[in-house]
């Protein structure tokens, strides 16, 4: 039995990942930052009913010494860093704690990964949030970086690190550098989840507002299953390289309302509005994704539409609401 290594297991994609490693006969080891709200922190393991299937240990990508006695204790042969501070609007408040744990951490794995075990194969969660303001109209694994928030900045970091790892020690380390990808599981500060959530609260006669940002912010959207999936392809190729993962359609912030509010019978210009305190302090105002390589060289595709994810996204907000107003 495979064993793999999973920070930031309790997010989305961490939970997402357990479930496609388990269903393929891994033994899924999670690393478990220890906090104040420790007892919610598996609801989406519980929500996929996986949370007693994946073993959760306690450490901190701060925290190199934790890190080495995981390493050393579970041997497991791949690794799965997806541990950040990744919300991008409070990387901006929280600046000097998003480098910390989502630039810095990424290195001290890295590093317990090179001192315990120099064999296994690691992968680094990077973004489309480091191209910001793009270069180029489509960005692939050869456009140029420009970041626009603390979060890209600190992606950036870890991205090129694990370049750094690669090449520096002939460690099997790469990079996915993964558009944006959504899901039910997606947390409720992120604007496709807010703009799901607020679907569900109009339509349930919970709320008549949404309030929202930028309207006009175009992003290239996929689902999550869709890109954990990619996540392990790269892991299972000879040799390490980096591959950008999208879908090759955007669509902008207004464009998510219009269909998740068309598809709960709503016009969204009722009930939509733009805040300017909602904005972010530098926008990237476009994202757009290449994926040809890793279709080309993985085998992967999207399987899941935008209205597809949508709906499924819109639904379960409605049951959750339906479900808490019976209880």
């Amino acid at each position: 039995m495979p064993t793999c290594l999973i920070t930031g297991v309790t997010g989305q994609d961490g939970a997402y990942l357990s479930q496609f490693l388990l269903q393929k006969g891994y033994h899924v080891i999670g690393l478990l930052r220890r906090s104040a709200s420790s007892d919610t922190v598996g609801e989406r393991l519980r929500w996929l009913g996986i949370l007693d299937k994946v073993e959760l240990v306690d450490g901190d990508l701060v925290d190199l010494s934790s890190l080495i006695r995981i390493l050393q204790a579970h041997q497991p042969t791949e690794i799965y860093n997806l541990g950040a501070q990744s919300f991008v609007a409070a990387s901006w408040n929280q600046p000097l704690l998003t480098g910390q744990v989502t630039g810095q951490g990424a290195t001290n794995l890295l590093e317990a990964m090179r001192i315990v075990l120099p064999r296994a194969r690691y992968y680094q969660a990077s973004s489309s949030e480091m191209f910001g303001r793009i270069q180029e109209p489509i960005q692939n694994e050869r456009t140029p970086f420009y970041p626009r928030s603390p979060y890209a900045v600190a992606k950036l970091y870890a991205h090129w690190m694990t370049v750094n790892y690669r090449e520096s020690f002939g460690m099997y380390a790469l990079s996915g550098i993964l558009f944006n990808h959504e899901s039910p599981l997606r947390s409720i500060e992120f604007v496709t989840r807010k703009i799901t959530d607020g679907v569900a609260r109009i339509k349930l006669g919970m709320a008549r507002e949404l309030a929202l940002g930028n309207l006009e912010a175009k992003r290239d959207w996929g689902h999550a299953r869709d890109y954990v999936r990619a996540m392990w392809l790269m892991l299972q190729q000879d040799e390490p390289d980096d591959y950008v993962v999208a879908t090759g359609r955007n669509s902008s912030v207004r464009d998510f309302c219009r269909i998740a509010f068309s598809y709960a019978g709503l016009n969204y210009e009722d009930h939509v509005v733009s805040r300017s305190e909602l904005m972010r302090p530098a926008e990237v105002d476009v994202l757009l994704g290449d994926a040809s390589k890793a279709r080309q060289k993985l085998g992967w595709q999207p399987t899941v539409s935008l209205e597809d994810m949508i709906a499924e996204m819109v639904d379960a907000d409605v049951e959750r609401h339906r479900k808490r107003r019976q209880a």
